[in-house]
């Protein structure tokens, strides 16, 4: 152990008032409830309490000054912690943060306000946040929903959806987390969503994506055509003349948005023909020939 003069910064014809006053300057710095975690600081403080319970005793600072004992105190090395020097100086046990300071804290105003401070923050603390994941389908994304999440402790908790929710977003809902352990409120739930996704529908920002089939005669004649949105069906008109990749939009069929308002459904058609053969339309299409300005390869052609 280094000597405790020079710990506590004092010259050796230190007064006991000057030795007990350098204490507590470097104790008000290096308390390890003043550096949580700083082990640097912690063992400082070791150091500190040390040299004054051997510079503040009388008998052991003469015994030290004469030669007989070492900086321990003690003719053999013993090692101590902050806590036995705490008690050592202080003549008390040295039991929690409050305890800690009694040797000082009673003739130190800003320690006491101090320590009074941080125990009352330390019981108003508010309880830990619990985080869960909840999976929904996309029309409940799209269009908002109430859902129960089962909790670990077979508790329930019920979950709104805000419509037009994306994916990973976290709700916070307040207050049904973990409780405090002192006099705090309690902490929140924090939710990750997770879309399922949808069989035709697709999402792109605020609008939705789908892809509708059409017949030939539908394409080439054009018509009205049931067309599927999140909110239920609705009617379209399919111009004459329509291709595959043609697309519809719906005006305010999308997503709603944060600020108000709905995104579009846009509609892109997909010409298809029978599965199955179909005899008329083979008829048909072999005694039709396409105009010689047509050829749908044109733009194809090196």
């Amino acid at each position: 152990m280094k000597d405790p003069y020079d710990i506590l910064g004092v010259a050796k014809t230190a007064t006991p008032d000057e030795i007990r006053s350098a204490y507590r300057k470097l104790a008000k710095k290096l308390h390890p409830d003043l550096n949580p975690g700083d082990k640097s600081a912690e063992e400082k403080f070791k150091q500190v309490a040390g040299a004054y319970d051997l510079l503040s005793d009388t008998e052991k600072r003469r015994r030290f000054d004469a030669g007989e004992i070492d900086a321990t105190g003690a003719e053999r090395q013993h090692e101590r912690y902050y806590k036995d020097y705490a008690e050592a100086a202080s003549g008390r046990r040295y039991q929690s943060a409050s305890s800690g300071f009694d040797d000082f804290a009673q003739q130190d105003d800003f320690l006491a306000e101090l320590l009074r401070r941080r125990e009352q923050q330390a019981r108003r603390a508010p309880g830990a946040d619990r985080s869960y994941e909840l999976e929904v389908d996309f029309l409940d994304a799209v269009n908002g929903a109430t859902r129960r999440i089962t909790l670990p402790d077979g508790g329930s908790l019920d979950v709104t959806i805000p419509a037009g929710i994306e994916e990973g977003q976290v709700l916070r809902l307040r207050g049904k987390g973990a409780p405090s352990r002192g006099e705090g409120p309690p902490g929140d739930a924090l939710v990750a969503i997770t879309i399922r996704p949808h069989r035709f529908f697709k999402r792109e920002g605020d609008d939705i994506i789908v892809e509708l089939p059409i017949t030939i005669s539908e394409a080439l004649l054009g018509g009205k055509v049931k067309v599927p949105t999140t909110t239920g069906a609705v009617m379209a008109t399919v111009p004459k003349g329509s291709n595959t990749g043609t697309t519809l939009r719906l005006k305010g069929k999308g997503v709603p948005k944060r600020g108000g308002g709905h995104g579009d459904e846009l509609v892109k058609l997909k010409v298809m023909v029978p599965s199955e053969p179909d005899p008329e339309l083979e008829k048909f299409l072999s005694g039709w020939t396409p105009g010689s300005s047509y050829d749908p390869r044109r733009d194809m052609q090196s």
